[in-house]
């Protein structure tokens, strides 16, 4: 079992706090299953309650407080396993905060999109909240005591098959590739679709395979909605679930208001590459695919969000693309943290080489490392300095 960033964090504000504890991610990414690691270092009665089943929503839904006491009476910790599912329960935490101060409580959701609503204006000033993503680069390597050399061996395995942890646990590709196959077709569309009020569920399927196979590109709401046949609010409106069902994230463009800035479209990110490779059916080895630089630059920046929200290292995300066609990654205080790397080898004289002599994945891999690994590692700086971008510049898009 992997050890989460986030566990130390959670238990001590469950220890030392009365506020309601929260935790967000998508379907299978570990939220039961840290939850429980973390209830089993407290002391105390715990009441598990599972919101897939009904068996306790009357009751946690029913703004009584009677009922409510008498449902946690003689417990010291309420644990809430996809708390979404149950109507009012805002609410109903909020009475239970303010009129049972020595209960803590513990609260999982995979869609921030409907539990979100029912808990953020009740709840407001009484909450910590998390948000739990699929195993992080930096849990795998501390887990497994990677050297950089065997991560490195990783890398490309890792940006095939992304980092669910249940299916870090196969040996085999068919079943991580079945597997993906299974979150993508039933849990991925779950949430989105029961919570929501989708009118055109296969349009929603055609947008993400749009959205898969533009990862790192500018992206246009208007061409969307003119390939989907919508119109540009629905559009929208499906994004919007999207990223709040934990599928897909956005970056903006940095505005400074100069000439050459790029910045009236987004770009769109897949928390989990295994799940995008999934969507547009492709698990090729890296040696025979067209979007190295696509997955290297979505791998990078998930990473980074990652380690971000475990060390809650607050700042707001950019990229900054200008019309020269530097195209930079930005966070934290508008400083550079990475570059958009370009793994497709398509540079024919690089530093030092024969001209005509063109760069393997592997020897790409190898330059590449330098920079996740400073990115991961170091945190006496804001951005990677001057002299690694300018000796790494063949990769810039």
């Amino acid at each position: 079992m992997i050890p989460r960033e986030l566990q130390p964090r959670i238990l001590d504000k469950l220890m030392h706090s009365n506020k309601v504890v929260i935790v967000y991610g998508a379907r299978q990414v570990g939220k039961t299953t840290l939850s429980n690691q973390i209830l089993g270092d407290l002391k105390g009665k715990i009441l598990r309650i599972n919101a897939d089943q009904q068996l306790h929503h009357e009751v946690l839904s029913s703004r009584d407080l009677s009922k409510l006491k008498g449902l946690v009476s003689g417990y010291d910790v309420l644990f809430i396993d996809e708390a979404q599912r149950i109507p009012d329960i805002g609410i109903n935490l909020k009475i239970m905060h303010d009129e049972i101060p020595h209960l803590r409580i513990l609260v999982t959701g995979s869609s921030s999109l409907d539990l979100a609503n029912r808990i953020k204006e009740p709840l407001t000033g009484r909450t910590w909240t998390f948000k739990l993503y699929p195993i992080s680069i930096i849990e795998l390597q501390k887990h497994l005591g990677l050297n950089n050399f065997e991560l490195q061996l990783k890398l490309e395995e890792w940006m095939r098959y992304g980092f669910y942890p249940e299916l870090l646990q196969f040996e085999n590709y068919d079943d991580k590739r079945i597997y993906l196959d299974e979150i993508t077709n039933s849990y991925l569309y779950k949430d989105v679709l029961t919570l929501a009020n989708i009118r055109y569920p296969e349009k929603l399927r055609q947008l993400l395979k749009l959205l898969a196979l533009q990862i790192g590109n500018l992206i246009s709401i208007h061409e969307l909605a003119i390939n989907l046949q919508v119109n540009r609010d629905t559009v929208i409106n499906y994004l919007d679930l999207l990223e709040k069902s934990f599928v897909i994230f956005r970056l903006k463009g940095l505005s400074r208001n100069l000439r050459k800035e790029v910045t009236s479209m987004d770009k769109i990110y897949f928390f989990d590459l295994g799940v995008r490779n999934s969507i547009i059916e492709n698990f090729n080895q890296l040696d025979f695919r067209t979007d190295i630089g696509a997955l290297w630059e979505n791998f990078l920046i998930v990473e980074r969000i990652k380690r971000n929200e475990y060390q809650k290292s607050f700042g707001n995300t950019y990229f900054w693309r200008t019309h020269t066609e530097l195209n930079l990654t930005m966070l934290k205080r508008k400083m550079v943290f990475c570059a958009a790397m370009n793994l497709n080898g398509d540079r024919e004289n690089m530093q030092h080489q024969k001209p005509g002599w063109k760069p393997t994945i592997a020897v790409l891999f190898r330059e590449a490392i330098k920079i996740i690994l400073w990115i991961f590692w170091n945190d006496s700086r804001d951005s990677i300095p001057i002299c690694l971008l300018e000796q790494h510049n063949e990769f810039l898009n």
